[in-house]
């Protein structure tokens, strides 16, 4: 049962928390209750001044939390006239996050943090009232106190809505509540219900909301209505719904909204008050000239019943256009109205009904580095414990850095920069405050990255932190209300429990206070230091003390810092403790703590002297000293000379001294005392070796504003300006400062990288244009053309032209290409003036030929000739509509950005916080997002693949779907605490990059990311000739229109001949990924694909491409290829490697990091222990991995790199092993004699093709000759010859003679291949497709001495390679297949079939067949039907009769009758479609999935049968119940349950988002069955999830029976108790929790292991006692540290005792040879597991294997405490189990082996089969089966021994 189940409908807070009684609630200053005379009950009036002193809170505590889950909360409650009101909740979120929800009318304006969200409330004027009048006057309510006829409110929340929209977060639950004055309330109800006031049932049936969810309002809930009135509900009270339905975005404030009336069938319906999103339509604007019909039409009139299609007796006449005129505008409630132009396609978005998609992946940005020190202050810098971190705060954000490779962990949550930092002695706690009115403190865990607490100090200005020694008491000093200097101390004893944070006492003081640290010694106890004062302050009873330090006759010295000597041993009385304070003039006070006098006074002078002094300052000057340590050995001192110093502790001389840029305000000394941190004032941080005597600065940082910034696009570099007048360039990889360039009399503002010159420009706010030299840091031109400050500055994309403007309003073009960079026009009055449109006023498109602007007026925005700055289009902001009615000012551009060239589109953003896209042609609007940032668009960017757009305000990043096709289109990324003033994707779309007060690298996780896309120092970041080389196909685009119903067949298509088309060859350095990139639809489609191209002629030599004429050519053969081994690689080729194709139907292999293992032991057959039985599930990878041949029932499949072939009559197998990995292609010769398999090539294994004979089931033959995959075979028609095809890599094509297997030619293609087909009519002739638009004709020459391939390329229509549903021309051929009647058909990556003549090698017709990408074609000689699927996951069946006839005749003339096209029947799948097999007639066959699911078709009685189910994501763990089932437990949440004697799916249980970790079953008392009546298994199964909670399943049921939170982290064992009592659970952090499954209370908690992820759990099977342990029943628990602990249980007594505590060594270095960091339990996780298993045959003995001195297999007596024996393993084991019988135990290794053992003797034997790391074995219960798992494969062994 849901736990959740009591809370509905609705939960009466009040009556459920007994408000009155005031024990589970809590009131406070003037709360009464009274009767209220309109509600005539009784009612609470909170009253008082100040809300926070009067107010309701519920629950009492804030430790305590209502957990109440509902989505929508209902506040009946009347606002007091006059007065202010406030009301407080707080939110759990999914995540644990809690955030604070407030609205009051007292807020003027909405404010958010990451944890705070505060709207304005505005009460609603009553009607003929004076604030009634004036707000119809003013269009709307004004804010401000309650107004005099306040009436009561009911007032509802969406609190989902609210986190999403907001925060991008999902709701949890409701914590806490508080009400504060002035105010009545009656009551407070949660629901997931809308309730509508005012209506009754029958008038909500009537009206037909009901239906939707919304329900009339309940009677607890409801206002009395007066009796004896007619008045409408309106009339007597308020309903506010937030958000409410108005078109109004943002939903800022609280507000009332006009009811609408109720009538059936309007817009909105009552009850709806979120914005509700539609489903995006896509309507194709059709031009044909019989119907009057449009798209529109077919969406607004009802839908029809389906019925069967009709033939189409006449093909539609194809050319012949109707004249009409559409575009869109968006009206004022959100519809959507089009009007387009005849080419266009346009896309439709309507806004009634939610899809519930987000932005994805989430996060899709992460925070990887940041460049900057200080914000707030310099004075802050510390060592962690290890000494191997630095922890500085840098602005808002306080930034743990790794000073060995520069990696930052970052404490993100302040929302003002950061003041103060303190740690405490162990440096488990952090404590950080911001400054600001209200500062606010954060306490930290620092190892967990954890906000442990936050809470508001009762200061401002808070500039000081210190910890006690403990971490139990935190003393801070700021400034009250009246200026005076304020101390704090807080209790933070218990807070990494939970607890809260309290006072414990508060001290105001007129003495400055500089610095305050709590004594190491005792905690009650802290000196401070400031001007002219030195004071001891003891904190005794509640109260703050202080006493001064006798200075003497030393008047006005400024103390700077102040610092203890270092921790003496233990027992030093605190009388002994000294403690220093240092100067700005130099001198050092030595003070004795106990006696509170100073002992000595020494003056630092620059040459190293000091001077002792007892009453008098010596003259002369002094070392400034800002900052001071102290260690056992010397003293650290930073000054104002820049230096850090380190000297004795007498001070007689300086040891070392390192010079800095700047003052020196920071300084620490490492826990080894090697190491001296050394912070500047000009932001540079670094440190000093002692050892080593070297120096290294880690951090260099802009002390000013970052204004503006640049990316080299060939080198990783990057540009910056700033308001400190300098100019500096960056390592983007290590983020290293590379160069500084200073200007101190000018101010740079924008700056500007060459393309191709490693130089850059930069303006000056004196109108002067700089160009300098990189490479010679030299000035090469100097351009003095403007006269105000330069606000953009751009090359052009090929670096012939810069650009530049200025705040006056001129615009220059300057000659790039000349050194000298003259002038070429210099036009005035052309920008719009002001600095605000600064840096980035220009922007210039992809291609170099365009320059947009803002200008002349801010409302106007100008396109210009990129060449000579002539006007070529002008846009009018300024008449476009607004928003909404109440928007009273004009609405101004504020940015211009050039989207990529693939889009063909101009971005403008303005001043009300929206984006216009415009068509950058045309200049018509085709899009526009409103609400994008509150205050508004600071910067602006779009990444290079078009599927994102990133934008900056409000301090915050978002990342948008640059298509808006989501429910929720962005996703927040926060940090920055000032305007971002630019932001930037890297050209390999991998990160991003804003800049503001600092330089903030992100991780951009929107681009896809491979082996061929890791960073790397030496790849630039964008080649010269990459801005074609990226594929914009989309698989899962629905481009066909699908939403509208199917009236006639699809309309064949007469390609127009199109004479020299060029399609691009095109090819990179390297490999990089593209799939799933966007397609934009939209207008101007044919413009759309005319890009041009660059070939390089010598290059098409050396790649012998296919040519560009009709006329055969022959192919040249490859030199000395020779059979046995493989080609030696090109150089060349190597280096021209294509990319990735985007196209799924390209085989591209798994992921996989294992090796199979060079040397293993494999027994005879007659001898092995284990022997193959049965294969769990089918490579949803493969493609084309499927054979059924129907006259023989031949079935095979691929898993992994195994070829299994099934019998379809009793599910037996048998298997073929032979491949090493992951197969790829299966072909079947037509006699069905001899299958064929292929395997890529990875390490040291080389590609593989193995010809098998079927009938003996032996490999006859093993060819190998491609150098990586191999996507495609095929066997001639007579079978003499067979065809392999490379995969992208090396696009191979290789001819092989099936009588001796050699190879008879071989030859390369110009872009890669994706599929080929022979000709059925003649045995010579084959046909390919591939990428671009790719069709080959090859002819097998044989009439020379050497075979020959010619090859002809045909043309191909323009209307395929340019068809509305593609940006660019990159379309690819993705499968073909012949037909009859000399037909071939050819499938696309869009979703389009095409039909082709074979004999004259040309298209005559193509129609859109799919909405996605065709993978598979099946078709049969003489048949008239056609079967296609691919990605859309829709097996499709079409009747192609006539089809042939249709080349015949003309295209200018009518078709004749009696020729059709229809789709006769469609299936949908579960995955996307790659493979399939059918019958001849093609009424039955078997079609494979992505998804690993075979499928039996039967077309007849429309039937789909599963034959093979297959895991689709990662195994994690696998049980058994009994004999007759087991169960496994997988990575997207799902446990199935399957029968062990079938194989069959029984049952399978779905959890969302989360991963399922483990499993087990409970057992099964003996002498009952563990089967059902109904199949089912009888016990039930415990799950543990990633999200750390604990699932049990009622398999009777079929249902969840409870649902556990034993842990905070991942669950990654979970075992039942021998007897079925508890439930013991482990995690990812070392706790192991014991649980009850009957009531869900988690009973018991060890510790033990705490730190180290628990890597098994065993129960013993065993119930002999063990010698020395009274309770017979045992487990174990095992840790990644090595550690295993033995327990001894009774748990009906509630016993349990630790009885053994086992470490086994291990070396200090990993497998790999790398340095293990004991300190870092993320290291363990690298090593082998720690296994531990119980002995089931003698119950004295454990069994261990995991990482030690050896590998080996360690048997351990409990009872003699020590390891009695090991058995040597040739591997390091991944995975253990033991045989119930006891005889024998398994191993599996990373290697790919399966190690069978003798229990007894330790002999083994080797088992392959698995092309992965094995991760785990487990015999059945029987142990006759053993089953073994590799990701998401499982192999079933039959045990022989």
């Amino acid at each position: 049962m849901n736990i959740t189940m009591w809370q509905h409908p609705f939960v009466n807070v009040f009556k459920h928390f007994r408000v009155g009684e005031w024990k589970r609630c809590s009131k406070d200053g003037e709360v009464l209750s009274v009767m209220d005379k309109t509600l005539k009950c009784t009612v609470y009036r909170i009253t008082g001044s100040i809300p926070s002193k009067n107010y309701i809170q519920i629950p009492a505590t804030k430790t305590q939390s209502l957990g109440l889950t509902g989505r929508y909360l209902y506040l009946l409650f009347k606002p007091i006239s006059g007065k202010y009101f406030v009301v407080h909740m707080d939110l759990v979120t999914d995540e644990g996050l809690v955030v604070r929800i407030s609205f009051s009318n007292l807020f003027k304006e909405f404010k958010s943090t990451s944890t705070w969200l505060q709207f304005p409330y505005v009460c609603p004027a009553g009607k003929g009232t004076v604030d009634g009048v004036t707000a119809q006057l003013v269009k709307k309510d004004l804010p401000g106190p309650a107004p005099a006829n306040s009436r009561w409110t009911l007032l509802m929340l969406d609190f989902k809505y609210i986190l999403s929209m907001y925060l991008s977060r999902r709701y949890s639950h409701l914590k806490s509540l508080q009400l504060c004055s002035s105010m009545y309330v009656k009551n407070v109800f949660t629901s997931d219900v809308q309730y509508e006031p005012g209506i009754s049932v029958r008038e909500a049936r009537e009206l037909g909301i009901l239906s939707s969810g919304v329900q009339p309002l309940p009677r607890e809930m409801a206002f009395p209505k007066p009796k004896g009135e007619e008045k409408e509900w309106d009339l007597s009270y308020n309903m506010l719904r937030f958000p409410n339905a108005s078109s109004k975005v943002p939903y800022d404030a609280i507000q009332h909204v006009t009811p609408q009336k109720k009538t059936k069938g309007q817009g909105q319906a009552p009850g709806q008050i979120s914005p509700h999103r539609n489903v995006t339509r896509e309507v194709h604007v059709n031009r044909t000239g019989g119907s009057s019909t449009t798209a529109m039409d077919a969406l607004t009139r009802s839908k029809k019943k389906k019925v069967k299609p009709k033939v189409v007796q006449e093909l539609p006449s194809v050319g012949v256009d109707t004249d009409g005129d559409i575009s869109v505008h968006q009206g004022a409630r959100g519809e959507v109205h089009v009007y387009a132009h005849p080419d266009d396609d346009v896309t439709v978005h309507r806004r009634d009904k939610k899809t519930g998609q987000s932005l994805q992946p989430d996060p899709i940005l992460s925070l990887r580095k940041i460049v900057g020190f200080g914000g707030c202050t310099t004075k802050v810098a510390l060592w962690d414990q290890t000494g191997s971190h630095m922890v500085y705060p840098c602005h808002a954000v306080i930034v743990s850095m790794n000073i060995a490779d520069g990696k930052q962990r970052f404490f993100i949550g302040h929302t003002d920069k950061v003041s103060a930092l303190s740690f405490n002695s162990s440096c488990t706690l952090l404590a950080s405050a911001q400054m600001g009115a209200q500062s606010v403190v954060r306490v930290w865990g620092y190892q967990s990255g954890e906000c442990l607490a936050v809470f508001r100090a009762d200061a401002h200005s808070l500039h000081c932190l210190s910890f006690s020694r403990s971490g139990g008491m935190l003393c801070a000093v700021g400034k009250d209300n009246h200026g005076k200097n304020l101390v704090i101390a807080w209790r933070t004893a218990r807070v990494h429990k939970g607890a809260e944070v309290s006072v414990i006492a508060k001290a105001h003081t007129d003495v400055e206070i500089i610095k305050m640290i709590v004594t190491p010694f005792d905690e009650s106890r802290m000196v401070s230091c400031g001007r002219d004062n030195i004071r001891i302050w003891r904190l005794r009873n509640g109260s703050l003390r202080s006493a001064p330090v006798n200075v003497g006759d030393m008047n006005s010295v400024e103390f700077s810092d102040i610092c203890f000597e270092a921790a003496p041993p233990h027992g030093l009385e605190p009388a002994d403790k000294m403690f220093y304070a240092c100067t700005k003039s130099g001198h050092v006070f030595q003070i004795d703590f106990s006696r509170v006098s100073v002992v000595h006074v020494r003056r630092l002078l620059p040459s190293g002297r000091h001077t002792k002094e007892k009453s008098t300052f010596a003259t002369g000057e002094g070392i400034g000293i800002n900052a001071m340590v102290m260690s056992e050995a010397f003293c650290v001192t930073g000054s104002d000379d820049g230096f850090l110093r380190l000297w004795p502790l007498d001070f007689s001389s300086v040891f070392l001294e390192a010079e800095h840029e700047g003052p020196v305000t920071a300084v620490g000394i490492s826990v080894d005392g090697l190491n001296m941190l050394a912070g500047t004032s000009t932001g540079n941080l670094g440190y000093l070796d002692v050892s080593t005597r070297k120096y290294t600065t880690v951090m260099r940082s802009h002390t000013g504003r970052i204004v503006c910034m640049s990316l080299d696009p060939v080198r990783r570099h990057m540009a910056t300006v700033s308001e400190d007048h300098t100019i500096r360039l960056w390592d983007i990889d290590s983020l290293q400062q590379l160069f500084d360039f200073h200007s101190p009399e000018e101010c740079p503002t924008c700056i500007s990288y060459h393309p191709v010159v490693h130089a850059f420009a930069c303006g000056f706010d004196s109108g002067c244009v700089r160009v300098f030299s990189v490479a010679s840091t030299s000035l090469l031109a100097e351009l003095q053309q403007h006269k105000g400050p330069i606000t953009g500055l751009l090359f052009s994309p090929n670096g012939s032209c810069l650009y530049s403007s200025s705040a006056n309003g001129s615009l220059a073009l300057y000659d790039a290409s000349d050194v000298k960079y003259p002038v070429m026009r210099l036009l005035g009055n052309m920008v719009a003036r002001g600095n605000r449109f600064g840096p980035t006023a220009l922007s210039v498109s992809e291609d170099g030929r365009h320059v947009a602007f803002v200008g002349p007026s801010e409302y106007v925005v100008t396109v210009v000739d990129g060449r000579n700055l002539n006007e070529v289009l002008r846009i009018d902001i300024s008449s476009l509509a607004p928003d909404s009615m109440s928007t009273s000012s004009l609405d101004s551009a504020v940015r211009v950005h050039f989207a990529p060239e693939k889009t063909k589109q101009l971005l403008v953003s303005t001043s009300n916080s929206n984006i216009l896209r415009f068509d950058a042609k045309s200049g018509r609007l085709l899009n526009k997002v409103s609400g994008v940032h509150r205050s508004g668009i600071t910067a602006l960017d779009v990444c290079r693949d078009c599927r994102h757009m990133a934008t900056a305000g409000d301090r915050v990043v978002k990342i948008w779907d640059y298509h808006m096709r989501l429910d929720l289109n962005f996703q927040v990324s926060i940090g920055h605490s000032e305007a971002i003033q630019q932001v930037q994707f890297t050209p390999d779309s991998l990160g991003l990059i804003s800049v503001g007060e600092g330089i903030f690298v992100w991780d951009f996780y929107g681009a896809n990311r491979d082996s061929g896309t890791v960073r790397s120092s030496k790849k630039p970041l964008l080649k010269p000739d990459d801005s074609f080389s990226r594929s914009p196909v989309r698989r899962s685009l629905d481009i066909s229109g699908c939403s509208l119903p199917r009236t006639s067949a699809p309309k064949p298509v007469t390609p127009t001949k199109l004479d020299g088309v060029d399609r691009d060859n095109v090819e990179s350095d390297s490999e990089t990924a593209e799939h799933e990139v966007e397609i934009l639809v939209g207008p101007e489609a044919e413009d759309r694909s005319e890009i041009s191209s660059i070939v390089d002629e010598d290059a098409l030599i050396h790649s012998e491409t296919l040519g560009k004429s009709p006329r055969t050519k022959p192919h040249r053969r490859p030199p000395s290829i020779s059979e046995s081994s493989p080609r030696s690689p090109d150089p060349l080729q190597e280096s021209r490697r294509h990319q990735k194709p985007s196209c799924l139907k390209h085989f591209i292999p798994r992921k996989n990091n294992s090796q199979m293992a060079q040397r293993r032991y494999t027994a005879p057959p007659n001898q092995a222990g284990l022997r193959l039985k049965s294969v769990l599930g089918c490579n949803g990878n493969g493609r084309g991995n499927l054979i059924w041949h129907p006259e023989t029932g031949l079935f095979i499949y691929t898993s992994g790199c195994i070829i299994v072939i099934e019998d379809l009559n009793n599910s037996s197998q048998r298997h073929l092993l032979g491949h090493v990995e992951e197969i790829s292609f299966l072909t079947l010769q037509h006699d069905a004699q001899v299958l064929a398999s292929s395997s890529g090539s990875r390490g040291l294994t080389a590609s593989q093709i193995c010809l098998w004979d079927v009938a003996t089931e032996i490999c006859k033959k093993v060819l190998s000759y491609h150098e990586h995959q191999i996507v495609s075979l095929a066997f001639s028609r007579d079978d003499r010859f067979l065809v392999s095809v490379g995969d992208y890599m090396d696009c191979s094509i290789v001819v092989w003679d099936t009588h001796d297997y050699t190879m008879l030619t071989a030859s390369k293609a110009a872009l890669p291949i994706h599929e080929l087909a022979w000709d059925p009519h003649s045995p010579n002739e084959f046909a390919t497709v591939g990428e671009r638009g790719t069709v080959l004709f090859w002819l097998l020459d044989e009439t020379h001495d050497k075979v020959a391939l010619n090859i002809h390329e045909a043309e191909v229509p323009k209307e395929l390679m340019d068809t509305r549903n593609m940006i660019l021309g990159d379309v690819a051929f993705t499968c073909v297949q012949y037909g009859g009647d000399s037909i071939l058909y050819v499938g696309t990556n869009t979703g389009v079939l095409s039909a082709w003549d074979t004999r004259r090698n040309s298209c005559f017709m193509h129609w859109e067949a799919d909405s996605a990408e065709i993978d598979v074609i099946s078709c049969r000689f003489g048949s008239s039907r056609l079967i296609t699927g691919g990605v859309s996951r829709a097996l499709r069946l079409w009747s192609v009769y006539g089809v042939g006839e249709m080349r015949l005749i003309p295209s200018s003339q009518k078709r004749v009758e009696g020729q059709g096209l229809i789709m006769e029947d469609e299936m949908s799948l579960d995955g996307a479609i790659t493979a399939a097999e059918f019958d001849d007639t093609l009424d039955v066959g078997v079609v494979a999935t992505s998804e690993g699911t075979l499928w039996y078709i039967d077309w007849v009685n429309r039937n789909s049968v599963r034959l093979v189910g297959s895991h689709s994501n990662k195994i994690n763990d696998l049980s058994f119940s009994g004999s007759d089932f087991f169960a496994t437990a997988c990575d997207d949440g799902s446990l199935r349950i399957y029968s062990l004697n079938e194989m069959e799916l029984t049952v399978q249980f779905q959890v969302l988002e989360q991963s399922c970790h483990c499993l087990s079953f409970s057992p099964v008392p003996e002498g009952e069955s563990s089967v059902t009546t109904r199949g089912i298994p009888t016990p039930g199964v415990v799950a543990g999830y990633s999200d750390g909670t604990v699932r049990l399943f009622d398999l009777r049921k079929v249902e969840m029976s409870l649902k556990l939170q034993p842990h905070a982290v991942a669950v990654t064992k979970i075992i039942y108790s021998a007897d079925g009592h508890v439930i013991i659970s482990g995690s990812s952090d070392g706790i192991v929790a014991v649980s009850s499954p009957s009531t869900g209370i988690t009973m018991r908690v060890i510790s033990e292991h705490k730190g180290a992820s628990i890597t098994d759990l065993h129960v013993s099977p065993n119930v002999e006692s063990v010698p020395g342990i009274h309770c017979p029943h045992l487990w174990l628990a095992a840790s990644a540290d090595r550690r295993v602990s033995v327990w001894s249980s009774d748990w009906p007594k509630d016993f349990c005792e630790m009885v053994d505590w086992l470490t086994f060594p291990a070396p200090a270095f990993a497998p790999d040879g790398t340095k293990i960091n004991k300190k870092d339990m993320a290291h363990f996780q690298q090593l082998p597991k720690s296994l531990a298993r119980f002995s089931p045959c003698d119950s004295d003995t454990i069994i261990y294997v995991g990482y030690g001195m050896q590998k080996a297999v360690s048997f351990y007596s409990i009872s003699q405490k020590q390891v009695v024996r090991r058995a040597a393993l040739t591997h390091w084991a991944t995975c253990l189990d033991i045989n119930p019988l006891g005889h024998l135990y398994v191993t599996g290794t990373g290697e790919r082996l399966v190690k069978l053992m003798d229990y007894s003797e330790g002999s083994f034997q080797d088992f392959v089969g698995h092309f992965g790391c094995l991760s785990l074995v487990k015999f059945s219960p029987s142990g006759r089966s053993l089953f073994s798992v590799s990701q998401d494969e499982i192999l079933v062994w039959d045990v022989v021994i």
